[in-house]
């Protein structure tokens, strides 16, 4: 499956279980996100994101957004989205 890296993990919150995540692309509410590192490989589906505590369906280039993940992830760790029609 093709992937297109769209971000970097800055920073990971245990209660609630959310990723910082500085955006290097694109991404939108339903995309399939895959978070890579050194001890990481996590692929989910992207249900909720925010930017300064607000809801929002998607988010660019530069903008740093909070994702809820199902796992924890560490800084540095890379995101990946699924290509569209790869999957």
């Amino acid at each position: 499956m093709e992937e297109v890296e769209v971000g970097v993990v800055r920073d990971f919150f245990a209660h609630p279980v959310v990723a910082a995540v500085e955006l290097l692309g694109d991404v939108r509410i339903g995309d399939v996100l895959h978070f890579r590192g050194h001890t990481t490989d996590l692929e989910m589906r992207l249900e909720s994101m925010q930017i300064e505590h607000r809801d929002v369906l998607s988010a660019g280039v530069g903008e740093d957004v909070g994702m809820k993940v199902p796992t924890r992830v560490r800084p540095g760790d890379r995101v990946y989205r699924l290509a569209p029609g790869s999957a």
